[in-house]
């Protein structure tokens, strides 16, 4: 058809493992006649006994893979790490070969694999914006005429002429991709390189990549962030084990990857411990259960934003008489912290003294409250005094994920561990404001429509 940019026809990409030179010919000839005797590797050290298992078998990073791109078709691609999504990229963009099968491109292709590739850290960051734009494939007068454009969009102008191996990581993602940002070729292929940066700079690459696909580009977009997916793309592809599993809507594809796992890789939606004796716990708590309820949705599929859950503690109080208060903490898995909340509010325990026994708490979590992400919750039994009786480190791990369609023009993540669904109002306060749209006059007073007329012809 005319209007397919890529064909990609029953693509298979093999990697031998282990096949690396020994550095002189000799080396290489004697492991080779070695192989061929079904000997050891005269060169291997010592403990690589697993490692020489591997030496010769083949690893198929893509396997017959087949498919279409149209023009102007914004394509995700999602998939587990090693799925084969980057190879996939790496052959389009030429960077590597395939061991066989057949690729068609129609226009050109601008790459952005790796964020920063052929930058020279003596060059200033002007320097090199020359130096990488024509290594994208930019000529010197359309680095020039977007000069300006790449540093304001970078946002370091005050550092644009110091070498850049002075520049903190950061600094160097923003100018790197500030450089790709600005290509404009028929077709975009975009690597996982929009996880860089802070929250800000994210929004503005995202932001990029809508306006390139509004703008009618073939884009090619493989990422872990659900959300721009189901924002940018309008079709998606399910990669695993280099193996092209579907294709289609995608929401529906977004759904099967996080049913598969891989967006709920480091959920634990419950524990439980039968033996009391080898429970977690000593002479005064022992656990019994923890456990993760929503209130709708699948389990495997994970939480969403906009569902309210259960954290259900089930424990043995071993000292009656005990007063005891249940403290959650949330934190984000590099240990920031997200809220905590204690039992005291509980009507029926919270200021009694409890038996000996088995007993269970429950605390609901609201929807529209935690942000999307990844979260571990530590469960900590205090007395009245705040003394700690027992703590549970890693009590559940949680993985909030945001699959409601996008309210307003923003793919990224927001920021903080929070999102809380907060009410807003507007009002007129003016008594009386008469605005005129086209041929249409309308008034309005104290917040009301006040009637209608028509403006001037």
């Amino acid at each position: 058809m005319s209007n397919v940019v890529i064909s990609v026809e029953n693509v298979t990409k093999a990697y031998r493992l282990g096949m690396i030179g020994g550095g002189t010919l000799k080396e290489d000839f004697a492991r080779w006649w070695a192989r061929m005797r079904g000997k050891p590797d005269p060169l291997r050290k010592i403990g690589e006994e697993h490692n020489a298992r591997l030496i010769g078998q083949e690893f198929w990073a893509l396997q017959n893979v087949s498919f279409q791109v149209k023009d102007g078709e914004v394509l995700g691609i999602v998939g587990r790490n090693g799925a084969g999504k980057s190879t996939l990229l790496k052959i389009l963009s030429q960077v590597t070969a395939p061991t066989s099968g057949e690729i068609k491109v129609k226009g050109r292709i601008a790459s952005l694999l790796e964020v920063g590739t052929g930058f020279h850290p003596e060059l200033t960051g002007r320097e090199n914006i020359f130096l990488n734009g024509a290594i994208l494939g930019m000529t010197k007068a359309e680095i020039r005429r977007k000069l300006e454009e790449i540093i304001d969009f970078s946002g370091i102008e005050e550092f644009i002429d110091t070498p850049v191996k002075r520049y903190s990581s950061g600094m160097y993602v923003r100018l790197a991709f500030a450089v790709a940002a600005h290509l404009e070729p028929e077709i975009l292929v975009v690597d996982e390189v929009l996880a860089v940066g802070d929250a800000s700079f994210q929004k503005k690459c995202l932001g990029k990549m809508g306006e390139a696909a509004k703008r009618g580009r073939t884009v090619l977009f493989v990422s872990h962030n659900m959300q721009a997916v189901m924002s940018l793309c309008n079709r998606a592809m399910l990669f695993e084990g280099g193996k092209l599993i579907d294709s289609g809507d995608p929401h529906s594809i977004t759904e099967k990857y996080l049913k598969a796992g891989e967006g709920g890789s480091g959920m634990r939606l419950e524990q439980t411990w039968e033996n009391a004796q080898k429970a977690p716990g000593n002479d005064h708590i022992r656990m019994r259960r923890v456990g993760i309820v929503p209130e709708k949705a699948d389990k495997e599929l994970g939480i969403d934003m906009e569902t309210a859950f259960r954290l259900e503690i089930e424990y043995w109080n071993l000292v009656a008489g005990s007063h005891i208060i249940v403290n959650l903490a949330f934190y984000s898995l590099d240990d920031s912290p997200a809220f905590e909340t204690f039992s005291y509010s509980d009507n029926n325990w919270g200021k009694v003294a409890m038996p000996e026994g088995l007993f269970r708490s429950v605390c609901k979590i609201p929807a529209n409250l935690l942000n999307q992400g990844d979260y571990r919750i530590r469960i900590v039994f205090l007395d009245p005094n705040a003394r700690t009786l027992f703590d549970l480190q890693d009590g559940a791990f949680l993985t909030i994920h945001n699959q409601s369609e996008p309210k307003i023009h923003w793919f990224g993540r927001f920021i903080g561990h929070l999102h809380p669904q907060l009410h807003w109002s507007t009002e007129i306060i003016r008594g009386e404001e008469r605005r005129s749209t086209g041929n249409i006059c309308v008034q309005f007073e104290e917040g009301k429509l006040g009637g209608g007329w028509n403006g001037p012809q």
